[in-house]
């Protein structure tokens, strides 16, 4: 009678331990979720660590509350209309010979982390110049067939 007791004891104290230790782990996991009480989150333009392109850092508020989450300038972005608008553009229009550039427009195609975008841009871009292509009757240089 004592043993079958005294397992009982250790079976009870055992079962009252893991209760415990997954009552921690479910505190643990558990933070104040400021998302759920919040739904109108204002997200600030994306801040490089260092230089102007890279992984970097995007701040966003709401009432009283902050937050900061990471983000990534691509370097070869256009730093004029934002990394946070993204445009869908149509194709590169002939070369301007006035003022040696050719231009195209794209339209808002997305509005990432509610940013102030403008509906239509214009990008331009230097011309680049024409190579020009060797003529039939000329001889092309380096190794070959020679008669």
């Amino acid at each position: 009678m004592r043993s079958l007791f005294s397992i009982a004891l250790v079976l009870v104290v055992v079962s009252m331990i893991t209760v415990e230790a997954s009552m921690k782990k479910k505190e643990k996991g558990k933070e104040p979720k400021a998302d759920a009480e919040c739904s109108e989150w204002q997200y600030g333009k994306c801040v490089p660590n260092s230089g102007d392109c890279g992984n970097g850092i995007r701040e966003a508020t709401c009432n009283e509350q902050t937050k900061k989450t990471k983000c990534k300038v691509p370097c070869n972005w256009k730093k004029d209309f934002g990394a946070d608008c993204k445009y869908k553009f149509g194709r590169w229009a002939e070369c301007d010979t006035t003022t040696g550039t050719r231009s195209r427009s794209g339209t808002l195609k997305k509005a990432l982390f509610n940013a102030e975008c403008q509906t239509t841009i214009k990008v331009s871009k230097p011309c680049t110049p024409k190579t020009p292509k060797p003529k039939g009757g000329e001889k092309k240089k380096g190794k070959g067939k020679e008669n």
